[in-house]
C-alpha cells in the first residue's frame, strides 16, 4: 500500500513535468513567430479626442497671469500692470463684460475658462483658435482620426456671410476720435442699417473673434503700419475704433513725429497718422502712398512740377521706417487711372529714366510692375528683419452702375447678399496682386470677392459731402466691411 502511493506519487509528478514542458514550448514557438499574430482578436484603434490638440494653442494663449471675461481666458502682460493702467483696461472692457477671477487646476495650475450662458459670443475666446488647430491636425480616415504633422492654412476668403446681430464691434454714431465724419453713415440720412449685422464666416475653419483687449497684447511692443490709398484709411481707422470698441477712455499718444508723418502747419490733410497705447506700447499708423511707389519732383523750384513716378522703387516711408514695422499692410490700386494721373501730374519712370517701352505704358500693366516690384523688394527685406510680417490687400472692388462717380453712377441697393452671399472659389479675383506674393515671404490679405458681394455697404448717395449726380460706391461704411478685413487679418497675424 504504501509503495503504491510514492507510486502514483511519482507519475504524477512525471505527468505536471510533460505539461510544463508543452506550455513552454507552446509560448516559445507563439513569441518567435510573427504569423501567429494575426489569431489576435482585433482592438479597437485608439481614438483621439478633439480636445487633446486644443491645449497647445491654450497653452500659448495662457500665461502665468491671466483674466477671465465673461469665460474668456485672457493672457496678461509680461510683469504686473500700473495701478492706472490696471483701471484704464476696467474702463475700457465692452460692455457687458464681468471680470471675474480665475481658477487654476489643483493638478498643473493651468487656467480653466469659466463660461457663462447671458453671452454666447464672449464664451469663446480661445474656441477659435482651438478649433482651427484641431480640424488642421485631425481628419477622418475610415472612421478613425488620423493626426497630421502640421497645421493647415486656412482660406479665409472663402466662405459666406451670415447674419449676426451680435454686430458691429463698435457704435456708428461714436468713435468720433478716430472714425472720419463722412464715413459714419449712421451720422447722415441713411436709414437702412442692415448691413452692420452681417459676419463673414469662412467655408474650412473657424474664424478667431476679434477682441481689442485681445489685439493690444498680442501686439505688445509692437508697430502695425497700414501704407496705400484711402481705403487703407478706412481699413486703418476701422482698426482703430474695433480696438477701443469706440470708447475714448483708451489712452493713446500721437507719436507721428516718430515717423515724420506729424502734420505740418496749413495742412489741409496729414500724410498719414501713428497712435500708440502706452498700455501695451502698441502702435498703430497709417501712411498715405496712394501708388507705393517714390514720387520725386522733377523740379523743386517749381510748384507746378511734374512729378516722377518711379514704378520700381518703393515709397520713401518704406525705405526709411520698414526696419520699425512688425506687420506691415500694403494696398494701392484705384489711383493708377489716366484721370489721377493727369490730376497728379506723374510721369512714369523706371530705371530712373522715363518710361518709353509702349508696352508697359498703359495704366494697368504700369500697376502690376509697381506691385510686382514693391512685393519683391519688402520679400528681400524679410531675412533683415525675421520679426516682421507683410500682407498685400488686395484690391477693393467698385460697384458704379450705370456710369462712373463724376458720370451718374449709382450704387442704391440697400438689401444685403441680395448679389450672393457665398465665394466658392479657391482663387483669388485678383490676379496681379496673388501673382505677385506667389513664391515670397508676403502673404496676402485676399478681400475682393468676399467685398464683391458687399454692393449694399458703401457710402452711396448719403455722402455728406456728396454733389447732385455723384455717387460714392468705392468707400465703405464704418462699421461696415472693412472690419471683415481687419479680423481676417487679426486671425493670420
Amino acid at each position: 500500500m504504501k509503495g503504491s502511493f510514492y507510486g502514483l506519487r511519482v507519475k504524477e509528478l512525471s505527468l505536471i513535468t510533460i505539461i510544463l514542458m508543452c506550455v513552454t514550448i507552446v509560448i516559445w514557438t507563439w513569441e518567435k513567430t510573427p504569423s501567429l499574430g494575426s489569431f489576435v482578436p482585433p482592438q479597437t484603434r485608439l481614438q483621439l479626442s478633439t480636445e487633446i490638440p486644443r491645449a497647445a494653442p491654450i497653452a500659448e494663449l495662457v500665461s502665468s497671469e491671466t483674466e477671465v471675461y465673461e469665460g474668456k481666458v485672457e493672457t496678461k502682460f509680461a510683469g504686473k500692470l500700473p495701478e492706472k493702467e490696471e483701471k484704464l483696461f476696467d474702463v475700457a472692457a465692452p460692455v457687458g463684460y464681468t471680470k471675474t477671477s480665475p481658477k487654476s487646476s489643483e493638478t498643473g495650475g493651468n487656467m480653466q475658462s469659466i463660461p457663462t450662458e447671458n453671452n454666447a459670443r464672449s464664451a469663446n475666446l480661445v474656441e477659435p483658435v482651438a478649433s482651427s488647430y484641431t480640424s488642421s491636425l485631425v481628419e477622418k480616415d475610415d472612421g478613425n482620426l488620423t493626426v497630421h504633422g502640421e497645421k493647415q492654412d486656412c482660406n479665409y476668403a472663402k466662405g459666406k456671410w451670415v447674419i449676426d446681430h451680435k454686430q458691429p464691434l463698435y457704435s456708428g454714431f461714436g468713435c468720433k476720435q478716430h472714425l472720419s465724419g463722412m464715413w459714419a453713415c449712421r451720422l447722415t440720412q441713411r436709414t437702412d442699417f442692415a448691413y452692420e449685422s452681417i459676419r463673414w464666416q469662412p467655408k474650412d475653419c473657424q474664424m478667431e473673434e476679434f477682441e481689442g483687449l485681445k489685439f493690444l497684447r498680442r501686439m505688445q511692443d509692437k508697430t502695425l503700419a497700414f501704407v496705400g490709398d484711402s481705403l487703407g484709411r478706412q481699413q486703418f481707422q476701422s482698426l482703430m475704433c474695433m480696438i477701443t470698441s469706440g470708447n475714448e477712455s483708451f489712452e493713446i499718444v500721437n507719436v507721428g513725429k516718430e515717423y515724420g508723418i506729424a502734420p505740418a502747419l496749413g495742412d489741409s490733410r496729414p500724410s498719414g497718422w501713428a497712435h500708440r497705447f502706452p498700455i501695451t506700447n502698441t502702435t498703430i499708423l497709417y501712411y498715405w502712398s496712394a501708388s507705393l511707389c517714390e514720387i520725386e519732383p522733377l523740379d523743386k523750384t517749381n510748384p507746378a512740377t511734374d512729378y516722377a513716378l518711379h514704378l520700381d522703387r518703393p515709397a520713401t516711408f518704406l525705405r526709411q521706417f520698414i526696419h520699425k514695422f512688425n506687420v506691415l499692410v500694403l494696398n494701392t490700386g484705384h489711383h493708377w487711372n489716366r484721370g489721377k494721373f493727369k490730376a497728379n501730374r506723374w510721369i512714369m519712370y523706371v530705371h530712373g529714366a522715363p518710361n518709353t517701352d509702349k508696352k508697359t505704358q498703359m495704366i494697368w500693366k504700369a500697376k502690376n510692375i509697381t506691385v510686382h516690384s514693391i512685393v519683391s523688394w519688402v520679400n528681400s527685406q524679410l531675412p533683415k528683419y525675421p520679426g516682421l510680417k507683410v500682407f498685400y490687400r488686395t484690391i477693393s472692388p467698385r460697384h458704379f452702375v450705370g456710369g462712373e462717380w463724376n458720370t451718374g453712377g449709382s450704387c442704391d441697393n440697400t438689401i444685403p447678399m441680395s448679389v450672393g452671399k457665398e465665394v466658392s472659389q479657391d482663387e483669388s479675383s485678383d490676379e496681379a496682386a496673388a501673382s505677385a506674393v506667389k513664391g515670397t515671404g508676403v502673404k496676402l490679405l485676399d478681400i475682393t470677392a468676399l467685398s464683391q458681394l458687399r454692393d449694399e455697404a458703401h457710402i452711396s448717395r448719403f455722402s455728406i459731402t456728396a454733389k447732385p449726380g455723384m455717387q460714392d460706391c468705392l468707400h465703405w461704411c464704418l462699421p461696415g466691411v472693412p472690419d471683415t478685413w481687419n479680423e481676417i487679418l487679426f486671425a493670420q497675424i
